[in-house]
C-alpha cells in the first residue's frame, strides 16, 4: 500500500476542473505538503505524445476502441513513470482526470462495453486507485458557455448530447461508488467549489 494520497478531479468539458486542481495544489503547497499535479491524457513525455493523437481535432474517424486503447496506453505509461512513485514516496497526487473518464467518455459517451473499458483500466492502472474522486458536475450548456471564444479539441468538438451522455455518465459512477466519487455542484462559484473540495480533501490528509 502507497504511502501517499491519490486525489482525482472528473466532469464534463467546461466543469473548472484544472482550475480547482491548481487552487487545491497552491493550498496544499501552501501548507508544506508534496504535491505532484498531472493530467490526461498526458502527463509525462509519452503520454503527452499519445495525448497530441487523441485530442487532435484535425483528426476525423478515430475507431471509438482505439480511442480507448490510446487512453489506456497514456494512462499506463503514466501511472508507471509519474504516480506510483510520488505515492510510494509519500506525495498527494492530484490528476485532472484519471481512470473514471475512461467509462464516462468512451462508455456512456461512446457506448462501448463498459466490462472491457474496466478490464482495460484494471490492466492500465495495475490497482493504482484514487482514495478520492471529486466529480465537479456542470449542465453541458453551461459547459459550453465557459468553454466560448477557445478553440475546441477533438472531444469538445462532439456536441452537447454526446457530453449529457457523459454528464449522465458521471453520475451514475458516482452512484455506484459513492464513497470514492464525491459529487461539487461546479455551477457555483470558484471559490465556493474550493471551499468545499478543502472539506472533502481534510478527511483524508493525515497531520
Amino acid at each position: 500500500m502507497s504511502k501517499g494520497l491519490f486525489i482525482s478531479f472528473e466532469g464534463i468539458d467546461g466543469s473548472g476542473k484544472t482550475t480547482q486542481l491548481e487552487l487545491l495544489r497552491q493550498r496544499l503547497e501552501a501548507e508544506g505538503r508534496s504535491v505532484v499535479a498531472v493530467r490526461e491524457p498526458g502527463g509525462s513525455p509519452v503520454a503527452e505524445r499519445i495525448r497530441e493523437v487523441l485530442l487532435d481535432a484535425s483528426i476525423d474517424g478515430l475507431n471509438p476502441v482505439a480511442e480507448a486503447f490510446l487512453y489506456g496506453a497514456a494512462r499506463a505509461q503514466l501511472v508507471a513513470e509519474v504516480i506510483s512513485p510520488a505515492l510510494d514516496k509519500g506525495s498527494i497526487v492530484i490528476a485532472d482526470r484519471y481512470l473514471d473518464s475512461t467509462l464516462a467518455y468512451q462508455g456512456y459517451g461512446r457506448g462501448l462495453d463498459k466490462g472491457f473499458l474496466n478490464q482495460l483500466n484494471q490492466m492500465a492502472v495495475s490497482g493504482t486507485i484514487p482514495h478520492l474522486t471529486i466529480l465537479l458536475d456542470l449542465s453541458p450548456a453551461e459547459g459550453a458557455v465557459r468553454r466560448r471564444g477557445t478553440v475546441p479539441d477533438r472531444l469538445e468538438q462532439e456536441g452537447l448530447a454526446f457530453q449529457e451522455r457523459v454528464r449522465r455518465g458521471y453520475l451514475a459512477l458516482s452512484c455506484q461508488q459513492p464513497e470514492r466519487i464525491k459529487v461539487v455542484n461546479a455551477a457555483q462559484l470558484p471559490e465556493k467549489v474550493h471551499e468545499e473540495i478543502i472539506y472533502l480533501v481534510t478527511t483524508y490528509l493525515k497531520p
